[in-house]
């Protein structure tokens, strides 16, 4: 206890904290411009009919046109973030917001998002409002705890490696899929393009991500690579923004690993957007030469412990939540491990477990509506009901078709029908041929969502090997 009483109560410069707010609220500020400006949020959020919920939070409805607003909040609120102007607040407003968009209709669900999800929610509990920012422009706070700056890492490391992780299986690295399909539809980029049909360039792509994602947390903690793996952090994440429409998660990821160089980088940072910006704060007297402090190699304070007095300023339950909020995230991406049968094909704890990019499904799901008073049957037209986006993203994912199941028996419910709902689909997965998906036997409205295995998923007739 001694050990982690010592490591509780160090102190380091605010400095790289601050740099990754105005980033970290930058990206975000850019990110609901960008969907704006696409027009997404009428597209996914007001137009469709129905949408999918996550299960448990089916309570958190569509708001119309109200969504706008929320849109409004959740940018205003990256801004504040990015400035420092009522942090706190504008950091809660934000995960609020942001997630309270994610949680609406999960079809948009991607690994980023709730990347920001958790990130926000972290930074909650995080004083990285206190030095260089608008809150700070007459008193601040030039040291910050270093679990503060090393939770952030923490956070990193594990999206990082469990990315890593989960690329250590037989389609990944032994048939290169599913970049064997993706790569060489891209034959249309200059000068890569010309590379990308070859096997061997897809080969050194698929190992290439898998031994960068288990690597690069490592060599960005270690000081004498740490330069050499920001390089490699910047060429990964262009190639992949390049290759694939992943949006700004490959800038976020950037600009994020930014927070493993010690505090005289970020310093030097900061007099940048000191001089871009004008910012006249009494927190950017610590921007020029400080000679009365010397730091270690991590940019830490030699020799220098908080007081047990100041150490109190760190409250026992933010420490034991931020603890928990680890153990979950450690935790989290292995409970697949309860579920038989292959993860890719029934999806049973897929998400939420850092497998970006892992695979290519495209299936096909006709819906077959019964109806019980007098046993006459007729098919349903998905595109009557659903977008298309959302017709793709149904058809592959068992949790999708029950929930729309549900749909539309409670759809012809409404129209004095009592009705039974099966469905014949097909799926295909990672180049194999498709097979059939969903016991087409089974009456989908008899079956509630739950955590337990989905025994009505028809059997997987191959074997994906590994993690």
């Amino acid at each position: 206890m001694t050990i982690i009483d010592r490591y509780i109560s160090k102190q380091t410069k605010a400095a790289p904290l601050a740099v990754f707010r105005i980033f970290f609220g930058l990206m975000m500020l850019l990110s609901i411009v960008r969907f704006w400006s696409y027009d997404w949020i009428d597209k996914l959020y007001i137009k469709p009919n129905f949408y999918f919920p996550y299960y448990g939070f089916e309570w958190v409805q569509p708001l119309g046109n109200y969504t706008y607003l929320l849109f409004i909040i959740c940018g205003i609120s990256a801004l504040g973030v990015a400035i420092g102007f009522r942090y706190r607040l504008s950091i809660i407003l934000f995960f609020f917001s942001f997630t309270y968009i994610e949680l609406m209709d999960k079809t948009t669900y991607l690994n980023h998002y709730y990347f920001i999800c958790l990130l926000s929610f972290l930074m909650i509990f995080l004083p990285a409002g206190q030095y260089f920012s608008w809150d700070a422009r007459k008193t601040s706070n030039d040291y910050v705890p270093q679990w503060s700056i090393d939770s952030v890492k923490l956070l990193l490391g594990i999206v990082y490696f469990y990315a890593g992780l989960a690329k250590i299986n037989s389609d990944w690295l032994v048939k290169a899929m599913p970049l064997k399909i993706w790569l060489p539809g891209r034959y249309d980029i200059p000068f890569l393009g010309d590379f990308l049909h070859q096997e061997w360039v897809i080969y050194a792509f698929s190992w290439g991500g898998a031994i960068y994602d288990l690597c690069i947390p490592f060599l960005l903690l270690w000081k004498r690579t740490r330069t050499l793996a920001f390089v490699l952090v910047v060429i990964f994440h262009v190639l992949t923004r390049i290759l694939f429409p992943i949006g700004m998660f490959p800038y976020i990821m950037i600009v994020s690993a930014l927070i493993f160089f010690d505090a005289r980088v970020h310093e030097r940072i900061l007099g940048a957007v000191n001089k871009i910006v004008c910012v006249i704060s009494s927190a950017t007297r610590n921007l020029r030469s400080n000679k009365e402090n010397t730091y270690k190699e991590n940019g830490s304070r030699t020799g220098f412990d908080m007081t047990v007095d100041e150490a109190r300023k760190t409250p026992a339950w933010k420490l034991t939540l931020l603890a928990i909020f680890f153990t979950i995230q450690i935790l989290l991406p292995w409970r697949y491990l309860l579920y038989p049968d292959e993860l890719f094909w029934t999806e049973e704890g897929f998400r939420f477990s850092w497998r970006v990019m892992l695979m290519e499904k495209a299936g096909y799901a006709n819906f077959k509506i019964v109806d019980k008073t007098n046993d006459e049957f007729f098919f349903i037209n998905n595109s009557d009901f659903l977008s298309s986006f959302q017709e793709k993203q149904m058809a592959t994912q068992p949790d999708f078709i029950l929930q729309y199941a549900h749909y539309l028996r409670d759809h012809f419910a409404s129209q004095g029908k009592e009705v039974e709902v099966y469905v014949e689909s097909y799926v295909a997965l990672n180049g194999r041929k498709s097979q059939p998906f969903i016991d087409p036997t089974v009456d989908l409205t008899k079956l509630q969502e739950s955590f337990k295995h989905k025994t009505w998923i028809l059997p997987f007739g191959d074997e994906i090997k590994g993690i």
